[in-house]
């Protein structure tokens, strides 16, 4: 039988049922002869409503304090998670970032795991105790309890699969696995079987919201094999060893599956929407070596993300226009930022546009196929869609469009691509 990591996010333990209902997917597990370790999120909404408790307190609070605070929340869902088990004849414990340990370098609210000491959970496990384990916090080596920011308890799962060796970390969202693109603005959007963790990577950082980002980087470098599934099933639904949901997978793993016949390889893997970018634009720069430096370095050092960058076609007096995405939520401060920074940087004037949205087509396809930039352009512009940026990698293609486009260039896109479901009568 397996060894196998379960994490469950804060929709799935957002009270008492859902609660109990995650208790029993575990318990099918373990009565399947499976080794268990649960990673758990704490409640829907409890980690905001704790941020907002620590900003009343003290405005300019000190991180590790706050760490303490917002840490309590899957400390809670950890706890009812192994008392609900309990109740149903199952041997089960918490383990605690600190009881573990997992050690993590000390940068309050946004750490990064560095090991896990996992003798002991693996013990456990082994003698059939469930390990219920709160995501998203280890302790520093001062012995401080840190978190991992949002999103942390998919790392936090992640990296419990690596210590302990496990053959699968499944985790349980509020979809049952990664589709084509957003099934709520393409009603034929499919789900897919597998896809590599090279396109979940890439389709995690362009605006899908079905794993983090980090996450998926640990999964890669660990080789851990990460499947996604419902926790919203019912008690009669296939389980989970059947593959109900979609693998994330290395390169040979998914030739494979290829080779087996199990699925298809796909030119294009998905294709994903971001409405959380701002534009900005840099007008009458100096046309001259340096100068883009003075632009970037200092948003660099503010740790503002830069995403699209263009720099026009020079003017007749030295000059030229710079475009860049940053961030929605790092508009204000990048504006500032570079507004002090007017006189070193020599630009004229700042155009800033919050109304945009990046579109991106993934597929490991790519790399081995002409045409796939080609094709997007083309559909989109018979629709009339203008494109304001591109930018590229080996398995992607991003455009920025006006943001009320975003569902129309979705559908188009997922229909040039050939993603659409077939109708069941076809």
């Amino acid at each position: 039988m397996a060894r196998i990591v379960m994490k469950f996010g804060g929709t799935s333990m957002a009270g008492t049922e859902r609660i109990r209902r995650v208790a029993n997917i575990v318990r099918k597990q373990q009565a399947a002869g499976h080794e268990v370790a649960v990673v758990v999120s704490a409640m829907a909404g409890e980690t905001d409503r704790l941020v907002n408790f620590c900003r009343e307190a003290n405005a300019l609070y000190d991180p590790a304090e706050y760490d303490v605070v917002v840490s309590s929340g899957e400390q809670v869902t950890s706890g009812l998670l192994a008392l609900t088990l309990q109740s149903m004849g199952c041997k089960a414990r918490s383990w605690l970032g600190w009881q573990l340990p997992v050690h993590t370098i000390e940068a309050h609210a946004k750490a990064r795991i560095e090991s896990i000491e996992a003798d002991e959970l693996i013990a456990s496990m082994q003698s059939g105790e469930i390990a219920v384990i709160p995501g998203f916090q280890g302790i520093s080596d001062h012995g401080r309890i840190t978190t991992l920011g949002r999103g942390g308890s998919d790392t936090s799962a992640v990296a419990v699969a690596a210590a302990v060796k496990a053959d699968r970390c499944d985790i349980y969202t509020d979809v049952d696995g990664v589709y084509t693109t957003d099934p709520r603005i393409v009603a034929k959007a499919r789900k897919q079987t597998a896809v590599t963790y090279e396109e979940m990577l890439e389709l995690a950082s362009v605006g899908a919201k079905v794993l983090q980002t980090r996450s998926v980087g640990l999964a890669m470098k660990e080789g851990v094999r990460v499947q996604v599934l419902s926790s919203f099933i019912g008690d009669d639904a296939i389980p989970a060893d059947e593959l109900p949901g979609t693998m994330i997978v290395s390169d040979e793993e998914m030739d494979q599956l290829v080779e087996k016949g199990e699925m298809e390889r796909q030119l294009v893997t998905g294709i994903a929407h971001d409405k959380n970018e701002a534009k900005i634009i840099l007008t009458r720069v100096p046309d001259k070596p340096g100068a883009v430096a003075h632009i970037f370095g200092p948003l660099a050092e503010a740790s503002i993300n830069v995403d699209m960058i263009i720099q026009n076609v020079g003017r007749d007096k030295g000059e030229t226009d710079v475009t860049f995405t940053v961030p929605q939520a790092d508009l204000t401060r990048a504006q500032a930022l570079l507004e002090d920074r007017r006189s070193e940087i020599g630009f004229n004037r700042i155009i800033t546009d919050s109304k945009v949205a990046k579109i991106s087509v993934v597929g490991v396809g790519m790399k081995s196929h002409a045409g796939v930039a080609a094709t997007m352009f083309k559909a989109l512009s018979d629709r009339g869609i203008n494109i304001q940026a591109i930018s590229t990698s080996e398995i992607k293609v991003s455009v920025m469009i006006d943001e009320d486009e975003t569902e129309l260039a979705v559908r188009v896109l997922h229909t040039a691509y050939g993603l659409d479901a077939q109708d069941e009568a076809a």
